[in-house]
């Protein structure tokens, strides 16, 4: 166990180096969204609206577009955090763990660009989601396995 949960450990390292860029990518979604709601002058709070030309909105699709992405790294990437590291005690093959979080963090970013940046049609969205979903379910199932097993 002292082993794994060393920083020699090239999955610990590979899987601290992807939550590091999920966790990023996560928290640069809040500022993006202010961007949008600057550009456009629609804030969510009556307060917000002190300047001229401003106003409360919920309906605009950009700003909302943008708002259900980072809501939906909310709810996605905290499992692949918890997921990933329980999956790292299974000791698992380096070369089969590091490709998971690598595919995972590239397709939690695919996911964004196509639902938020540049919008692709339907099914690609949920294509690109399914990928990182199943990934999480993969650790999770050979995670309890394991430890049901041991």
């Amino acid at each position: 166990m002292e082993h794994i949960l060393s920083v020699t450990n090239p999955v610990l390292k590979s899987f601290l180096f992807y939550a590091s860029i999920l966790i990023g990518k996560t928290m640069i979604m809040s500022p993006l969204t202010a961007r949008w709601r600057f550009k456009k002058g629609i804030f969510i709070s009556p307060e917000d609206t002190v300047r001229r030309g401003t106003r409360v909105g919920y309906d605009d699709d950009d700003i909302e577009r943008i708002r259900r992405a980072h809501h939906n790294d909310i709810e996605n990437i905290p499992m692949f955090l918890f997921a990933g590291f329980i999956y790292i005690l299974t000791e698992p093959n380096a070369w089969v763990a590091i490709n998971l979080f690598r595919t995972y963090t590239i397709f939690r970013i695919i996911h964004t660009y196509v639902y938020a940046i540049h919008v692709f049609p339907q099914p690609t969205r949920a294509i690109v989601w399914s990928v990182s979903y199943l990934i999480n379910w993969y650790m999770v199932i050979i995670s309890a396995v394991k430890f049901v097993t041991s």
